[in-house]
């Protein structure tokens, strides 16, 4: 159904946290979208996809967050660069999303923790 998606999350606190999805757009296309909340939440749509799966990932500075995606895990495209303010209680997730239908279910494989930064957090290196 419409929105329904798997999903990335972060979450500081109640109100203020984002997500990066791979969602069923309007327009009934697979596409990469991110959201984030500071008591509002604002939404991105990013890109179609033309897969049935994408790679999504979250890079993290002291006080920044970066989403990316990729088609092979290897060349990552920027999706957002942001920040929640302080991040002291951080946390992060998955989930499955169905706001509109009955139900969604979303399968998450390949999940890796690396610790070091990137090089650039714009080109995902």
């Amino acid at each position: 159904a419409t929105y329904d998606a798997g999903v990335l999350q972060i979450r500081v606190q109640d109100g203020l946290w984002a997500k990066l999805c791979f969602e069923y757009s309007p327009q009934k296309k697979p596409m990469v979208v991110s959201v984030v909340t500071r008591e509002v939440s604002d939404d991105c749509n990013s890109v179609e996809v033309e897969r049935p799966e994408i790679f999504l990932r979250v890079a993290r500075t002291p006080q920044t967050l970066a989403f990316h995606y990729s088609n092979d895990g290897r060349y990552w495209n920027f999706v957002r660069y942001f920040t929640l303010g302080r991040m002291d209680n951080l946390r992060a997730g998955f989930s499955a999303q169905s706001p509109t239908g009955e139900k969604c279910t979303a399968v998450f494989t390949g999940i890796n923790y690396r610790q070091g930064k990137l090089k650039d957090y714009r080109s995902g290196e």
